[in-house]
């Protein structure tokens, strides 16, 4: 009889079990900070989800002919000067989102989701896989920022907004929220803390419902 071959994991399932901030608790501090509101969530995370892609790239090209001991530097190096032409290229184009995001830009340096999945992914991987596994890593990071960006918007404000960063013009802006319902809490460092919390919980209720064993009935 042949052996069954193991069921591959879907999209959602990889995005949801193996989630950067919700699932491995990385890249948090710029995921508190800068989730206010839709526009900042987009624009950090397609910063971070093309330093990723690149980087991947890079250093799985460079693993082979870089020294064990200096292979930490070298992988930094590149992700410092990704990441430096990235920020660049938003504060010649998307001034706005430059100001917003501010110092968390050059932070992308450190993200430990970028640094990890160099050091624990693309230095043991061909190309392919080494960017594969950096737009997986980065659509999830811009999800998670989407999400908590657009409960702590609707829930602080009331209003779902979005603008157009190079010229600043709105796209759409709908009160979801009559105006004197609104939670302001949900704009400050607390909510933040508050809706990742509840996130978190709900992913890890996730993966422990689907480790879970399931019981066999006992057959007569």
């Amino acid at each position: 009889m042949s052996e069954k071959k193991e069921k591959k994991p879907s999209f959602l399932d990889q995005i949801l079990t193996e989630n950067p901030v919700f699932g491995l608790y990385l890249g948090i501090c710029s995921t508190l900070a800068i989730t206010t509101s839709l526009n900042n969530a987009l624009g950090m995370g397609i910063a971070v989800l093309v330093v990723l892609v690149l980087s991947n790239i890079l250093v799985s090209l460079v693993a082979g002919i870089t020294p064990d001991d200096i292979h930490i530097p070298v992988y930094i190096v590149i992700i410092a000067t990704l990441v430096t032409m990235v920020g660049m290229l938003i504060q010649a184009f998307t001034p706005s989102l430059y100001t917003a995001l501010g110092a968390f830009i050059d932070l992308i340096v450190v993200n430990c989701i970028i640094l990890g999945r160099a050091e624990a992914f693309a230095s043991k991987n061909g190309v392919a896989e080494s960017a594969k596994d950096g737009f997986m890593m980065g659509i999830a990071y811009t999800i998670s920022l989407i999400v908590m960006s657009l409960i702590r918007q609707i829930l602080g404000t009331g209003i779902l907004s979005l603008s157009n960063p190079t010229s600043n013009a709105t796209i759409f802006a709908l009160r979801l929220i009559p105006e004197g319902f609104e939670i302001p809490l949900f704009t400050t460092q607390p909510g933040a803390f508050l809706t990742f919390a509840i996130l978190a919980a709900g992913i890890a209720a996730y993966k422990n419902a689907k480790n879970k064993p399931v019981k066999k009935g006992v057959k007569a």
